[in-house]
């Protein structure tokens, strides 16, 4: 983090803006919307700008003298060495200073505002990429409409009435979670304020909308942040415990909401830092104490992530639960690589089998995976590699059979291992792919070197 995002109280407050142009008119109307007095110094003043009610006009060139006073100090000259001074007398002064399109002298940024007061938002790129900030708002323009003003607004007039009826800081952040992604927050968005504080008072009255507790399932997807859910991004920000293993990817633990508890649950193969019972008891007993749990597991929850015995538990001592699907990643991953999981001409099916092995053979249905006409995955069959090819073949299906290992898909760290299933166990031997993998059998193989879309950037 190059800069420390934070917000300046400008009310009542002299501000200084040297330079009476376009530039200068715009700074300085940012100013006086938040509520600021404004100074504006220039030779030449825009008659609009000295006109404003709040504006301080001086038409004289800069002196030390217009700093007296001022608390903060916009430099929006078309002079560097005007600006550079400014900035430099500024400084020695501890006055923040922004100096318009000049990164160098400035002790703060300006940033791209999406303004729905109270609530307010800001983009900055440290001066890097002014133009990518403002792409930035415009995509929450869309997604951020302006009645939540009104919702923000709605939020501040009952604050010290939730603070003084729900004493407990992490319930008080629950009910309003709640009250703010639910009803509440529809009534008000829609113009119904008084059946809003209605409702906002009924659920002030019910101490089981305080103090109910939930988990949530949430499907990490593959590895890749782009493809999780708009739900799934929801719920990570909302919950109070994130309960994760070792197929979720650091990067999108962290963007789980920041003061959350996280507890890593382990699961990788024959290492697991908690048994499954203990993970299933875990979850219980976090959602008794109140607390909205996400239980966050790579892929899909329902793909041989176990998420259905988790929720038989949950459903057994009555937990109310969402799950929320993720890309699985037979999906994920075959389409990062480039490998279709059905085509016309090579696979008309496709089965997801586990690759776990069990007393020392894989215990899978070998004349099923064997057929013609048909992709199979496998997940966790790294280990199990040379015993796979062998029973294929001994099943049937022929030596040149096209197969491939995929390394870590959809991330920086993906990596396309091919051959055949007489080959590639070999190959495997000497390339060493690393976990997670995972590996697809079948004639749709042969179209990765044609169809292979995504090259990280691998140092």
């Amino acid at each position: 983090m190059d800069y420390l995002p934070a917000f300046h109280k400008v009310r009542g407050k002299l501000c200084l803006v040297v330079g009476g142009g376009e530039v200068g008119s715009r700074k300085a109307g940012v100013l006086l919307e938040a509520g600021a007095t404004v100074r504006v110094v220039a030779p030449e003043i825009e008659p609009e700008l000295a006109r404003q009610p709040g504006v301080e006009a001086v038409v004289a060139h800069f002196s030390p003298q217009h700093l007296e006073g001022t608390m903060l100090v916009v430099a929006a000259t078309n002079d560097r060495e005007v600006n550079r001074r400014i900035s430099e007398l500024a400084q020695a002064r501890n006055l923040p200073v922004n100096v318009v399109d000049d990164p160098e002298l400035c002790s703060f940024i300006m940033p791209a505002i999406l303004d729905r007061s109270p609530l307010m938002v800001a983009f900055s790129s440290g001066g890097g990429s002014p133009v990518l900030t403002r792409m930035m708002r415009g995509k929450l323009e869309t997604i951020i409409p302006q009645n939540y003003s009104r919702l923000g607004a709605f939020a501040v007039r009952f604050r010290e009435l939730v603070k003084e009826r729900v004493t407990n800081p992490p319930k008080r952040r629950i009910f309003w979670e709640n009250a703010l992604d639910g009803l509440v927050a529809e009534k008000v968005m829609a113009g119904d304020e008084k059946g809003a504080e209605v409702l906002l008072r009924q659920m002030l009255d019910s101490e089981d909308n305080v103090l109910r507790g939930e988990v949530y399932l949430v499907g990490a997807g593959p590895g890749d942040p782009d493809l999780l859910t708009f739900r799934a991004l929801r719920l990570m920000q909302k919950a109070d415990v994130v309960v994760y293993d070792n197929l979720v990817s650091k990067t999108i633990v962290d963007m789980t909401r920041r003061d959350a508890q996280r507890i890593f649950v382990g699961k990788k193969r024959a290492d697991h830092t908690m048994r499954q019972e203990e993970i299933n008891e875990l979850l219980v007993r976090l959602a008794k104490e109140g607390k909205r749990v996400l239980r966050l597991k790579g892929g899909d929850p329902f793909i041989f992530g176990r998420g259905g015995e988790e929720i038989e538990t949950l459903a057994a001592e009555g937990i109310p639960f969402q799950v929320v699907p993720g890309i699985t990643a037979a999906s994920g991953v075959a389409s990062y690589a480039g490998i279709p999981l059905t085509h016309r001409d090579h696979a008309q099916s496709c089965l997801f089998v586990t690759g776990h092995l069990k007393d020392g053979t894989m215990n899978l249905d070998w004349a099923a995976l064997a057929r013609p006409n048909q992709t199979v995955v496998v997940y966790m069959g790294l280990h199990g590699l040379e015993t796979l090819c062998a029973e294929l073949v001994r099943h049937g299906l022929p030596e040149t059979t096209p197969i491939a290992i995929v390394q870590q898909g959809t991330t920086q760290n993906q990596r396309v291992i091919t051959g055949t299933l007489t080959t590639l166990p070999g190959i495997a031997e000497r390339e060493k792919p690393q976990a997670p993998t995972l590996i697809i059998v079948g004639g749709v193989v042969t179209l990765h070197d044609k169809l292979a879309w995504f090259h990280p950037q691998q140092s």
